[in-house]
């Protein structure tokens, strides 16, 4: 059986995933990832984690698999914005990964800050001045080790986001390349020209020398090193992952809307051929370029989503996220409590990197039922304000809304999601739109698939909004007054 290779590297976990030429998963493998928090606002991983925990799951899938799969091309998905450095010679990492969550360049983003600034940056790059992205990540890191930085002027220093990482990685440091959705998300990539930009390199003073070239999402970046996965596979597809998971959801029309929620929660829009600017507090970023050019797409990100609900399990409230679930659906409607998850700032609409979080409206009968159904309401409420940017920037009202991720195994959050935001909501069935997004690219890359065969739907639950109109607005209104008197708090 011919068949695509997909590494899904995530924050919490690596996946491997094996589909055939049709985009049906095969067979799959996770290995878990650690994170620490060595300070408030920082988060840390392991970077040699990040790639063993990626080889493992690939070699172990592919043992499983046995020899009758003949892998055709393999695709990397990664989490976005983090940052891995290391020594070039050797390909050893020199410093913990700064993961996307993490929040400590938010005193230079400060230094920074104005508002003529921020107008060129977001016209340039489609961003905001915000810690979430790799630049202040990487300027912090060369401000804080002299040695990093020398070596970042020498050309000794590779620095790049993850995917890059594990392109070097897994190629024996014969690629070290990166492309258009992940460059994106650095602050430094001009989206016109096409590069990294020149002018935003010295603004963070981050030397071009240690930064990976760009190349197309759907490349010949190189060949695996036997030894890991027991052959020399090619990689020929990289995409960030949100931008994996609009892949894989067949979101490749104007317009099409994904919602993803893992870690965080992601909202993608498919805009086309040319970046569009958002007057919501949305980004503008690369979709992907498949080898005939960009496609861009509006994105909203929230930074708690699935980690609200590990805080609420690390506190003792539950066990697992999966038993949250069942606590919500037997707590009462009418439990008054609201739940503001700033615990790393917040993120789109809200761009507030100081803002911490709040639990509003507490009484005695306030119980454990009570704070998993907040946190659950808490993060379809965060996809409420995703999806009225989206629709604003859009000008027109939104089609089905396709949602993907861990999260939405959910019985309730689905619904919750269509209910505030008026929206129609499709749960696809088979949860791995983000590997699938990175298995057709390769497979593009590779020649074994055609662009035009990359719009397939998979099979789809739907939630139709079912609260009338008038509560929808009143629940949405108490929310974001709540968000704007307390989840800025902490500015």
């Amino acid at each position: 059986m011919d068949c695509l290779l997909a590494i899904d590297q995530g924050t919490h976990a690596s996946r491997a995933v094996l589909f055939d030429l049709l985009g049906r998963r095969v067979a799959a493998q996770t290995v878990p990832l650690a994170a620490a928090c060595p300070r408030p606002g920082w988060v840390e991983q392991d970077a040699e984690d990040i790639f063993a925990t990626a080889v493992q799951a690939a070699r172990s899938l592919l043992d499983e698999a046995g020899e009758g799969v003949r892998v055709a091309a393999l695709g990397i998905a990664n989490q976005r914005e983090t940052l891995v450095v290391w020594e070039r010679g050797s390909g050893r990492a020199l410093h913990p990964a700064i993961v996307w969550q993490d929040r400590r360049g938010g005193d230079l983003c400060r230094e920074l800050d104005g508002p003529a600034r921020a107008v060129r940056l977001a016209e340039r790059t489609g961003l905001r001045l915000d810690p979430y992205f790799t630049a202040s990540k990487l300027a912090w890191l060369l401000r804080e080790r002299e040695d990093l930085r020398r070596a970042a002027q020498d050309g000794r220093l590779a620095a790049g986001t993850v995917d890059s990482w594990l392109l070097f990685r897994l190629t024996g440091g014969a690629a070290f390349a990166t492309e258009p959705s992940n460059a994106s998300r650095t602050l430094l990539y001009d989206l016109e020209r096409r590069q990294f930009a020149p002018d935003l390199l010295d603004l963070f003073g981050i030397p071009v020398l240690c930064l990976p070239p760009v190349a197309a999402s759907a490349h010949a970046f190189g060949h695996t090193r036997r030894d890991l996965l027991g052959q020399a596979l090619p990689i020929t597809g990289v995409l960030g992952d949100q931008q994996a998971a609009l892949l894989g959801q067949g979101c490749v029309a104007e317009g099409d809307v994904k919602d993803t929620f893992g870690t965080g929660a992601f909202a993608l829009a498919q805009t086309g051929q040319r970046p569009r600017a958002s007057a919501n507090g949305l980004l503008t970023t690369v979709a992907w370029d498949l080898g005939s050019g960009p496609s861009y797409a509006l994105e909203g990100s929230a930074f708690m989503a699935g980690a609200l609900l590990d805080w609420l399990c690390d506190l003792g409230v539950a066990r697992s996220p999966a038993e949250l679930d069942r606590m919500a659906q037997e707590a009462p409607a009418d439990h008054g409590v609201l739940l503001i998850p700033a615990h790393q700032g917040l993120g789109a609409p809200w761009w507030e990197p100081g803002a911490r979080g709040a639990i509003l409206g507490l009484t005695r009968a306030s119980d454990g039922k009570v704070l998993a159904r907040a946190a659950l309401e808490a993060v379809a409420q965060q996809a409420a304000d995703l999806l009225d940017a989206m629709r604003a920037d859009l000008g027109r009202p939104l089609g089905a809304v396709r949602i993907d991720g861990g999260l939405v195994r959910s019985a309730v959050l689905p619904q919750w999601i269509a209910d505030l935001s008026g929206a129609v909501v499709e749960r696809t069935l088979d949860p791995e739109a983000t590997a699938l997004g990175a298995a057709l690219a390769a497979g593009v890359g590779a020649g074994v698939l055609a662009p035009t065969e990359l719009g397939r739907r998979p099979a789809r639950e739907r939630f139709e909004p079912r609260v009338d109109e008038r509560r929808r607005l009143g629940l949405r209104e108490h929310w974001r007054e709540a968000v704007r008197r307390e989840g800025a708090s902490g500015r």
